[in-house]
C-alpha cells in the first residue's frame, strides 16, 4: 500500500543541535531511495507501506547508535485506495485553486 506521511523526530538528551541527528535520518532515507521533502519542523516521505516504516525504525535505531537515549517521535499517515497520488500533487492541486 502507498503511503506518505509527515515525519517529526526528535531525539532527547543530546543537546541543543538536533541537525546531525536529522543527516543521520535524511542519508538513510535516501538510502531507501524514498521520495522526500525535509521541512522545518519535520519530513514528508512517501513509497511503500513496508519500506516507508521499515526506514522510520531504522531512523530511530540510528539516532539511538548517535547516542540519545531517548527519541521522540510524532506521525501523520496518509493513505488511500482510489488513486496514487504524490505530495508534490497535493500541493500542487491547492496552489492551483
Amino acid at each position: 500500500m502507498w503511503v506518505s506521511i509527515d515525519l517529526c523526530l526528535v531525539p532527547i538528551g543530546v543537546g541543543i543541535s538536533l541537525s546531525p541527528y536529522i543527516k543521520a535520518c535524511l542519508l538513510i532515507i535516501e538510502e531507501y531511495k524514498l521520495d522526500y521533502e525535509l521541512g522545518p519542523n519535520g519530513t514528508a516521505i512517501e513509497g511503500e507501506w513496508d519500506q516507508v516504516f521499515e526506514c522510520v525504525k531504522k531512523c530511530h535505531e540510528v539516532v539511538h547508535s548517535k547516542g540519545a537515549p531517548r527519541v521522540y517521535t510524532t506521525l501523520k499517515v496518509n493513505t488511500r485506495i482510489d488513486k496514487k497520488q504524490l505530495f508534490k500533487e497535493k500541493v500542487q492541486s491547492v496552489r492551483a485553486r
